[in-house]
Order: C-alpha cells, then sequence, then structure tokens
C-alpha cells in the first residue's frame, strides 16, 4: 500500500508529531504539508507547499492525496482578533474539506476541542462547533472529528497560561473519574495515533471526546 497523505498545520506540536509518525509509516509514500512556514523537516516523502492558507482554494490543483490531516488551531494569545481567528479556525478546516469533496478525497480527520458547540456563547467553543458542522455538511465518506481536552506536551511558543493549567491538571487528572474522565489531559502522542488509526480502518463514529481518542488507541 502507498498513500499519499496531505497535513495542515505541520508546524504546530500535534501536526510535528503526525508528521513524523507519518514519516515512518511504510504505509504512506508521500506526504504533502501545506503551510505559511517551512516545518524544516527534510525527507524524501515530505513535499512542502508554502502558502497562504486563508486563501487554501488557490492550491485546488496540489491538493490530492489519499487521506487529509487538518491539526490546524490558533489561540486568542497568537490571534487576538476575533475575524482573524474565524478566518483560521473556521476558514481553514472548511476550506480543506471543500477541497476534499472536490478532489474526491475519501478521508477527513480534523482536531476540534472539547466543549465545540455552535451555540455557545464562549467565542471559541461556538467557532469549533460551527467548523464541526461545517464539515460534516460536505458529506466526505469517511469523515471524523477529535474532540479533545488540554493538549500535554511542550510546545516552541511561550504559552504561560496553558503552562500554569498543565501543571494544575496534573493534581487534578487523577480525581477526574467516570464522566469527568473526558477532561483530563491528553497527550499529543495519543490523538496523532488515534488520527492514523482512524484513517486506516473503519469506525463508524464521525465526533470522538477525549477520552474516547484514548480508548481507541489502547482497545486497538
Amino acid at each position: 500500500m502507498s498513500k499519499t497523505a496531505i497535513i495542515l498545520g505541520a508546524t504546530g506540536l500535534t501536526g510535528g508529531i503526525l508528521v513524523q509518525q507519518l514519516i515512518n509509516d511504510d504505509r504512506y509514500n508521500k506526504i504533502k504539508l501545506f503551510s505559511r512556514k517551512s516545518a524544516q523537516i527534510s525527507h524524501p516523502k515530505i513535499e512542502e507547499y508554502i502558502i497562504d492558507m486563508l486563501e487554501l482554494r488557490d492550491s485546488a490543483s496540489d491538493f490530492t492525496a489519499d487521506e487529509v490531516f487538518c491539526c490546524i488551531g490558533t489561540t486568542t494569545s497568537k490571534t487576538s482578533n476575533k475575524d482573524l481567528y474565524h478566518k483560521i479556525d473556521y476558514g481553514i478546516p472548511v476550506s480543506a474539506a471543500r477541497l476534499c469533496k472536490t478532489n474526491k478525497i475519501p478521508v477527513f480527520i480534523v482536531i476540534s476541542a472539547l466543549g465545540a458547540n455552535a451555540s455557545s456563547t464562549i467565542f471559541y467553543n461556538r467557532t469549533k462547533g460551527e467548523m464541526e458542522e461545517a464539515v460534516l455538511e460536505f458529506d466526505i465518506p469517511k469523515t471524523h472529528i477529535l474532540q479533545p481536552s488540554l493538549i500535554g506536551g511542550k510546545r516552541e511558543e511561550k504559552r504561560p497560561g496553558e503552562y500554569f493549567f498543565k501543571m494544575l491538571m496534573q493534581v487534578v487528572n487523577p480525581l477526574l473519574i467516570g464522566p469527568l474522565k473526558k477532561y483530563r489531559t491528553i497527550n499529543p502522542e495519543t490523538i496523532v495515533s488515534t488520527m492514523i488509526w482512524l484513517a486506516n480502518h473503519d469506525f463508524e463514529e464521525k465526533r470522538i471526546v477525549s477520552d474516547r481518542i484514548k480508548k481507541i488507541v489502547n482497545k486497538y
């Protein structure tokens, strides 16, 4: 099996781990990275497309693959303008899903967030929820939306508030049991392993919450 995968968001924490795992996966012989800046990864499998991600539709002719993995996401500290924030967290994944539909790419897997809800009064949750609903409307044959809780791991950029919360969650995590388990911190490697497994196996669920993401990896 020789497959081509597209990754959006390869310069981020989860996207970077995904790139490395696909490089080591013999099922993939080509990995296309669409980014606004280089991921600085040199490997024969890698093809980089440095573009304006807000104009992803202009790259339609290059947007061909067997699977698309979307790891796009920003933060209010990096993108304080809500209009631009919406263009990134909503616009890019939806544009990618539209290209999947147009170019007949049958697999689209995107990272959203726990608490995503198009009716939420919280801007972040509402944006993610609106994105999810728009993506599902394209009815791509194999669509999976992962809804992780706080993602652990060390990021390159400084996020003081997130760092403090991660430290707090190390104490709180063991106390989150039963229905609250989904709020435990999740490792980016767990998310990536689940994304790859979903791309290569049949699975009915479209939306997958954080504790289910962990269960899929542990079960299979």
